[in-house]
C-alpha cells in the first residue's frame, strides 16, 4: 500500500550536532590552547570553521532548518550560565578580565579557584557544568553567543533556528551555590529568570530568527506539581511576548507525561517530543489530549542515541498517524546527534555488510530526510531506500554474530546462588582484613595512571608495524615498573598496576570480548575535550582468554604491598557502548557478567587479594522516571553479583562511582554487595558520605579527596580538610582515603603532587585518631 503525502512539505531537522570535527579539531584546538601553543583568535578561527562544515554537512544531507546554538567550547550549559549572567562570584573577575580564559576557570578551575560541580547530562554519558545559584543571585543577558552564531548560519544561506536550554530545565539542573542553604530551590527564582530570556528572544528575533527552540528534557522526569505549575507559567509568559520568534519547546530522552498537557496548551507555536522506544508513550498522550491543533510538531523518529539503522517502515507508520495529530508534521532525531558519532563510512575495519547496520550523525541525517520526503511525497518518492532499509535490516536479524547457543544456553542455566557470596560481610570482612593488613584510613588510587604521550605513541607504533609485540610490551613492563615503584616511594597501601596497556576502560575489554566491535574514529565527547570511541554492542558476548591476569600479576610480582585488579562491570560495558537494541538489556547485562565472572576467578586463582569492578555507569543509566527504577536496578545489581560472587570471602571486592546524584541509589549500592566503594566527593563536598550514612551503609567507602578532572593540585591541608569532612558520616575503620576518579588525563607532574599530599593527609588525620585494625 502506498503511503499517501502529507498536506505540507515535511520539514527535515535535528536539535544539535557533534562539535569535535572529523579529527576531533575542536579537542586539539582548546587544548592547544590551554598549552599556549595556539592563540584565542586561531581557536576561534577554528570553531568558526567546523561550525560551517557542521552545517554544510547538514544541509547537503537534506536538513532544510539547522539549529544554531548548539556549538560550544566546552558546554552548552555552562554557555547557558554565560548567557544568562550566572557566573559564580569566585568566577567573576576571571571572567572580567578575560571571557574566554573565565569561561575555561569555570568548566576546569584554576589552582586558586575551584571549578563548577560536573555530572551526568541525564541518563547519558554526557557531563554538564551544574548551574550555581542562591536567593541573591542576579541574572542578566548576554546572547551575543547565540546571535552571532545565528548571523553565521543566516550569511551562508541556511535556514537557522536557535537552540537554548529551556529555563525550566535550566533552573532544575541548578544546585545551590556554595554557602547557600542545601535546601534552597533554584526554580523559585524562575521570575527572575524569565525576563532574560525575554530580552535573548527579542535579540534573536531581531537577529532573523524565524523560530527559536527551547530544550525542556527534565520535564521528562518525575516533577512535582509545584515544578509543573512552574513550566505552565513560564511558557505562557514566554508565549504572551511579543517581541519574539515563533517557539518550539522540545523534549527528548523519554515520555513527557503531565508536562505534555501543560504544553500543548500553552501559547507556544510547536512542540518536539521523542517518539522512539523510550519515548513511545508520548503518541498515545498526545492523542489523549487532542493532538495540537494550529501547532507544529517535531517528530523525533530517529534514535538520536544508538548507532543502529532506522526502521523506516516503522517509522512511517508513526509519522503517518502523527498526520491527524497536529498542524504540520515534520522530522526529526530524538535528540542532538551530540551523542553518536560523526560518520560510520569512515569505519573501514568494520564488514561493509556490519557497517550497512550501522548508523552515525551524518548517515541520521539522512535517514531523517529520506523519512521527511517520505512522509511529504508518499513512499513511492522512496522505494529504493525501503528496500535497502528491509535488506539490512533482515541482514542484520539473520546474523551469527547476534546469536550464540553457548551462550545463551549458559545464561539460561543461572541460579539465584550464582549472584550471592558464599559469606555475608560481617564474616567475610575480618578475614579480608587479616590477610590485607592495612592500617586505619588506607590509601590507594582507583586505577589508571597518567596515560603519558609515550604509551599513545607506542600504541600507534604497535598498530604502524614500526615496532613488534614484544617491544610494546617491553615498553609496557617499564610503565609499570615506574607506577609501582612510585606508588611504594609514596607510601600508598593498595597498589594498582595503572592499566597502561589500556586505551579506555570499556574498549579495552571490548577488543577482547566475543559480539563487540571496535570503531576507529567513533569519537564522542563525554566532557569538555575528553571524548571516547563506545565500541559496538553487536552480539552474544563471550571471554575467549584472560584479558588483565598478565599485567596485574607482573605488578604484584614488584611489591610485597597488595595490587588491585582492575575490571570495568557490565552496566558500565552496557552504558558507556551503543549497545544492542534487539534484545532487553538485563539479558545483554547477564552475558557480560558472566565474561568477567571468569577473568575475576582467573584473577583469583593467580593470587590477587583485591579486585575492583568500576561501576561509574550505575547511576547514569537509571530510568528518568522512578515507576522504572525497580526494574533496571534489580538487573543492574544482579549483573554486578554475577561478576564478583564467585570469589573466596577473604578476596576483597571493591567497585567505583564517579560524577553522578548517589543520593537515589544508595539502597542499589548497598546491594552490590560490594566490600568497598569509592565515589566522587571532592567537588560536592563529601555529599555522598552524608548520604551513606543516612541510609546506614555499614561497609567501607572512599568518598574522593581529589578532583582529577581539575588541573588544581590539592594541598595536603585540602585533602585532610575533606577527610575530616568524610569522617563526620564514616567511622576511622571503614573510611578508605582515595582520588574521584582515575587519572588517565593527568600529567605525572600534578599526579606525584597530588597523591603525596593525599598520602601526607592520611597521615595526618590517621595520627589524630585512637585505635586501627587489627
Amino acid at each position: 500500500m502506498t503511503a499517501k503525502p502529507a498536506a505540507a512539505a515535511a520539514r527535515a531537522t535535528v536539535y544539535g550536532y557533534p562539535r569535535q570535527g572529523q579529527s576531533r579539531e575542536l579537542k586539539k584546538a582548546v587544548e592547544g590552547y590551554w598549552k599556549g601553543r595556539v592563540s584565542a583568535e586561531a581557536l576561534r578561527e577554528t570553531a568558526a570553521g567546523l561550525r560551517r562544515s557542521n552545517w554544510q554537512q547538514l544541509a547537503e544531507a537534506g536538513i532544510t532548518e539547522i539549529p544554531t546554538g548548539d556549538f560550544s567550547y566546552y558546554d552548552h550549559v555552562l554557555d547557558t550560565s554565560v548567557m544568562v549572567g550566572a557566573v559564580p562570584a569566585r568566577h567573576r573577575e576571571a571572567v572580567a578580565a578575560d571571557a574566554l580564559d573565565g569561561y575555561f576557570a569555570m568548566a576546569r578551575g584554576t589552582q586558586d579557584v575551584a571549578p563548577l560541580e560536573m555530572t551526568k547530562w541525564f541518563d547519558t554519558n554526557y557531563h554538564y557544568l551544574v548551574p550555581e545559584l542562591g536567593p541573591d543571585t542576579v541574572f542578566t543577558a548576554d546572547p551575543g553567543k547565540q546571535v552571532a552564531e545565528l548571523r553565521e548560519a543566516l550569511a551562508l544561506g541556511h535556514t537557522a533556528r536557535p537552540v537554548l536550554v529551556g529555563p525550566v530545565t535550566y533552573l532544575l539542573l541548578a544546585k545551590p551555590a556554595p554557602g547557600v542553604a542545601p535546601d534552597f530551590q533554584p526554580i523559585t527564582l524562575l521570575d527572575r529568570l524569565l525576563p532574560v530570556y525575554a530580552e535573548v528572544l527579542a535579540a534573536l528575533r531581531a537577529a532573523g530568527a524565524e523560530w527559536v527552540q527551547l530544550d525542556e528534557p527534565a520535564l521528562v522526569q518525575d516533577r512535582t506539581p509545584a515544578e509543573l505549575n512552574a513550566a505552565a507559567r513560564a511558557y505562557r509568559e514566554l508565549g504572551a511576548l511579543t517581541d519574539r520568534s515563533r517557539l518550539l519547546v522540545a523534549s527528548y530522552f523519554g515520555r513527557l507525561g503531565d508536562a505534555l498537557r501543560i504544553l500543548a496548551a500553552s501559547p507556544v507555536e510547536g512542540l518536539g517530543l521523542d517518539f522512539t522506544d523510550s519515548g513511545a508513550a508520548n503518541l498515545d498522550d498526545l492523542a489523549s489530549v487532542g493532538g495540537l491543533p494550529g501547532k507544529r510538531l517535531v517528530a523525533g523518529v530517529v534514535n538520536g542515541r544508538n548507532i543502529w539503522i532506522n526502521d523506516y517502515q516503522r517509522s512511517l507508520t508513526t509519522l503517518g498517524t502523527l498526520l491527524g495529530l497536529a498542524d504540520r508534521v515534520d522530522v526529526a532525531a530524538s535528540c542532538s546527534l551530540l551523542h553518536v558519532p560523526l560518520d560510520a563510512s569512515a569505519e573501514r575495519d568494520i564488514d561493509p555488510q556490519v557497517r550497512r547496520w550501522l548508523a552515525f550523525a551524518r548517515q541520521k541525517t539522512r535517514e531523517i530526510s529520506v523519512l521527511a520526503r517520505g512522509l511529504a511525497q508518499g513512499t513511492d518518492a522512496i522505494t529504493a531506500e525501503l528496500a535497502a532499509n528491509r535488506a539490512d535490516l533482515a541482514s542484520r536479524a539473520a546474523s551469527a554474530l547476534t546469536h550464540d547457543p553457548a551462550v545463551r544456553d549458559r545464561t539460561g542455566a543461572i541460579t539465584d546462588a550464582d549472584g550471592r557470596r558464599s559469606q555475608p560481610y560481617a564474616e567475610r570482612t575480618a578475614a579480608q582484613r587479616a590477610r590485607l593488613g592495612l592500617p586505619l584510613l588506607p590509601t590507594t588510587t582507583i586505577g589508571s595512571f597518567p596515560q603519558t604521550d609515550e604509551l599513545r605513541a607506542a600504541r600507534a607504533d604497535l598498530r604502524a608495524g614500526r615496532i613488534d609485540t614484544a617491544g610494546y610490551e617491553a615498553r609496557i613492563k617499564g610503565e609499570i615498573e615506574e607506577v609501582v615503584a612510585f606508588q611504594e616511594k609514596t607510601g600508598l597501601d593498595v597498589l594498582v598496576h595503572g592499566e597502561p596497556e589500556r586505551n579506555d576502560m570499556v574498549q579495552y575489554f571490548a577488543e577482547r570480548l566475543t559480539g563487540y566491535l571496535a570503531t576507529q574514529h567513533g569519537w564522542v565527547q563525554s566532557y569538555g575535550t575528553r571524548y571516547v570511541r563506545p565500541p559496538v554492542l553487536a552480539g552474544d558476548i563471550s571471554r575467549p582468554e584472560p584479558m588483565t591476569v598478565r599485567w596485574t600479576s607482573y605488578a604484584q610480582s614488584l611489591t610485597a604491598k597488595p595490587v588491585k585488579g582492575m575490571l570495568t562491570g557490565p552496566v558500565t560495558m552496557l552504558a558507556w557502548s551503543f549497545v544492542r537494541d534487539d534484545q532487553p538489556l538485563g539479558d545483554t547485562a547477564r552475558q557480560v557478567a558472566l565474561a568477567l565472572r571468569d577473568e575475576v576467578a582467573d584473577l583469583e586463582a593467580a593470587g590477587t587479594p583485591v579486585i575492583q569492578v568500576d561501576e561509574p555507569a550505575l547511576r547514569e543509566t537509571l530510568p528518568l522516571r522512578a515507576a522504572d527504577h525497580a526494574a533496571y536496578l534489580d538487573w543492574a545489581t544482579e549483573s554486578f553479583r554475577l561478576t564478583t560472587s564467585g570469589v573466596r570471602p577473604d578476596t576483597q571486592i571493591h567497585t567505583h562511582m564517579c560524577y553522578a546524584e548517589f543520593g537515589d541509589i544508595v539502597q542499589a549500592i548497598d546491594d552490590l554487595d560490594a566490600d568497598v566503594i569509592s565515589l566522587e566527593a571532592a567537588r560536592s563536598h563529601m555529599q555522598v558520605a552524608r548520604e551513606l550514612a543516612a541510609h546506614g551503609y555499614l561497609r567501607e567507602a572512599g568518598p574522593g579527596v581529589w578532583d582529577i578532572h581539575s588541573p588544581r593540585v590539592p594541598s595536603a591541608g585540602d585533602a585532610a580538610g575533606l577527610l575530616r569532612t568524610g569522617l563526620e558520616a564514616v567511622p576511622a575503620e571503614r573510611l578508605w582515603v582515595n582520588p574521584d576518579c582515575g587519572l588517565k588525563t593527568r600529567g605525572w607532574a600534578e599526579t606525584r603532587a597530588s597523591l603525596e599530599n593525599l598520602v601526607a593527609a592520611a597521615r595526618e588525620v590517621r595520627a589524630g585518631l585512637t585505635g586501627g585494625r587489627g
